[in-house]
């Protein structure tokens, strides 16, 4: 057997002995500071990473490290409080893991969220943005061997995001009365914080927001076939090289948490339609 494959094997079986054999129809992936929305699963079931086989200790800030099932929207989900990151050191295969876990548990639906810094001149401080599209500048999360049980050698990412998810959630935004921005996610390795330099090279490429997450999950979720949608917070904007100007990592966490419950109520509206 594939040693990736019995790790993957292993720890699905450790959380389906959790869930009673129900199977959630969305996997949820909360970002730094986005751990809110955990609080609103009913009849909470928690597992921490640490306690699954194969999994290690998620040590980015602001990410709990917990699995977390139970009804949201009045669906069955799991939620994943934090991720893990490349710059956290973990092989690729690490990073994607708990998706691919999350996919053979039966999920149908992907809803990815981070916190990200902007280099659009219209996006402010706190704005959430739909992302339509993305660029890859982290190692893809397939190469190597194909896991043929999981999709195809060469998947399309034609439309990595659902269309019709994105039109749903417009409508939800619209009718809750929240600006929903859209646009084009860069993901780079970190775990520095991009240059002024670096902002005005992504904003050429076409690129909207920046950040150290999302496009591997998305990547191995298509592969598989899962329907993909994903959020942004925007904690930071891009800035001029100045003495007075830090990027701080506690400052991004407080300000995605004061957007989190925009975002929650959003994604729990969205879950209820499925």
């Amino acid at each position: 057997m594939n040693k990736r494959v019995g790790i993957i094997e292993d720890a699905v079986a450790f959380l389906s002995s959790w869930l009673d054999g129900r199977k959630p129809v969305a996997g949820i992936i909360l970002g730094s500071g986005l751990g809110q929305l955990a609080e609103e699963i009913q009849d909470p079931i928690v597992v921490p990473y640490v306690m699954v086989p194969g999994f290690p200790a998620a040590t980015a800030v602001g990410h709990k490290g917990n699995f977390i099932c139970g009804k949201l929207g009045g669906k069955f989900i799991i939620a994943m409080q934090g991720r893990y990151h490349y710059y956290e050191g973990y092989p690729m295969d690490t990073v994607v893991l708990p998706i691919r876990v999350m996919i053979k548990l039966g999920i149908k639906y992907l809803f990815v969220s981070n916190a990200t810094g902007a280099m659009n001149k219209s996006f402010n401080i706190g704005d959430l943005m739909l992302i339509r599209d993305h660029i890859n500048l982290l190692p893809n999360p397939l190469i190597g061997p194909n896991l043929d049980d999981f999709g195809p050698r060469f998947p399309d990412m034609t439309c990595a995001y659902d269309l019709k998810l994105q039109e749903k959630m417009l409508a939800i935004a619209a009718k809750q009365g929240v600006e929903l921005k859209r646009g084009i996610y860069v993901s780079c390795s970190g775990p520095t914080y991009e240059t002024p330099a670096e902002y005005a090279f992504y904003a050429s490429m076409g690129a909207d927001n920046v950040g150290m997450s999302v496009t591997p999950e998305v990547i191995v979720a298509r592969h598989a076939g899962i329907r993909v949608l994903g959020m942004s917070v925007i904690t930071d904007v891009a800035h001029e090289a100045t003495d007075d100007y830090i990027t701080d990592e506690n400052e991004i966490v407080r300000q995605a948490d004061l957007a989190s419950r925009k975002m929650t109520g959003l994604f729990r509206s969205l879950i209820s339609t499925l």
